[in-house]
């Protein structure tokens, strides 16, 4: 079994820390990946892991995701993420849980700004910044609000990007797109697209959030073991990690694949190869739904509203920077951006903030 200290140098994380707070009963974990281009920021996910090490395991590959999603949207932001072991699923939050994450958090002292994630809403941020001023994305103490909306913007920004690549219009009239996942981020995509002339289909496990998502865009429904075989032209995994595998990316009938959710390849090099074998474009998780970082970063940074709009739209030009890269070097998408990441880390912030006074002029 590989250790915790082989886990952390492998993936090149700065700090991992383990809590437990007896009065609550709370167990959490907050990993840092990076701080090399700023404070490290990242959501807090509640959620519940059949063990620890499965928790381990996501909390460092979505904190190193943090990492690769600002330094590719520009922001001289670090990588971080927390995640909250739950004793069962759906074990529900209360204040004095969310308290006490806000005082482990405030232990940081600012080098790990929390944000929601899956199972933290705009009130358990708020409870949080009740104990740190290191929160993002509440209504009422912390600020910020939800930042799915920005998230699902994103990825439509990215779906922009790849029809163009593919010598198709920004159009998506005509356009069919599957999503997998109902939740906050997928039933604002569909929202978007079908505004926009797309015709969606969905699948989700909830089936609250699925018939809130036909009765706010008329999306088509199948069952939930379809959706990623589903004949499309697009496809936007909108769930949880992991879900594209080699062995089932063969079994997929659409052109692009641009991702919601975090991770979405179970092994990024080999998965990625794959997809561009059978000539799907693909654009990496971590450029397509940075929207939500972006908007919470940029409050955070003290960007003006203006600043905030150019940054998002900016995921279309970075996708197609990418997806150009992959083109003239005979690369996968995913090498590509990661080669982007890894020249911005080099550089370093001062880099990032120079080009923003540039664009800002």
């Amino acid at each position: 079994m590989t250790s915790v200290f082989e886990q952390i140098i492998e993936r090149g994380h700065e700090r991992i820390c383990f809590h437990h707070d007896r009065k609550t009963g709370l167990r959490a974990i907050i990993a840092i990946h990076s701080t090399r281009l700023g404070n490290a920021l990242g959501g807090t996910r509640r959620w519940y892991y059949p063990t620890e090490a499965d928790a381990l395991f996501d909390v460092l590959r979505l904190s190193e995701g943090m990492t690769f999603k600002a330094a590719a949207a520009g922001l001289p932001m670090g990588g971080a993420k927390s995640v909250v072991l739950l004793p069962e699923s759906g074990f529900r939050s209360t204040e004095a849980e969310a308290r006490a994450m806000g005082r482990f958090v405030d232990t940081f002292s600012g080098a790990y700004i929390a944000a929601e994630d899956v199972g933290v809403d705009t009130q358990y941020v708020d409870w949080m910044a009740m104990e740190t001023k290191h929160v993002m994305g509440g209504l009422k103490v912390s600020h910020g609000g939800d930042p799915s909306p920005f998230t699902a913007q994103g990825v439509v920004n990215a779906m922009k990007a790849a029809l163009i690549h593919r010598g198709r219009t920004a159009d998506f009239k005509g356009v069919t797109v599957a999503i997998q996942g109902a939740g906050n981020v997928g039933r604002n995509v569909a929202r978007i697209l079908t505004a926009g002339g797309a015709t969606v289909i969905m699948a989700d496990i909830n089936q609250a959030n699925l018939d809130l998502a036909v009765k706010q865009s008329n999306v088509q429904v199948v069952p939930t073991d379809k959706i990623l075989s589903t004949q499309c032209d697009i496809l936007s995994p909108c769930a949880l990690g992991g879900v594209i595998t080699s062995v089932n990316a063969r079994n997929l009938h659409c052109k692009f694949l641009i991702p919601g959710a975090n991770n979405v390849l179970m092994d990024p090099d080999e998965d990625a190869a794959t997809l561009r074998g059978m000539g799907i474009t693909y654009v990496p998780d971590f450029v397509a739904n940075a929207g939500g970082l972006i908007h919470l970063a940029g409050l955070y940074l003290g960007m003006t509203e203006p600043q905030l709009a150019r940054k998002l739209a900016e995921i279309e030009t970075t996708s197609l920077e990418i997806l150009r890269d992959a083109d003239a070097n005979s690369s996968t998408t995913y090498a590509a951006a990661v080669r982007l990441v890894h020249k911005r880390l080099e550089e370093g912030p001062q880099k990032l903030k120079s080009a923003d006074t540039v664009h800002s002029r």
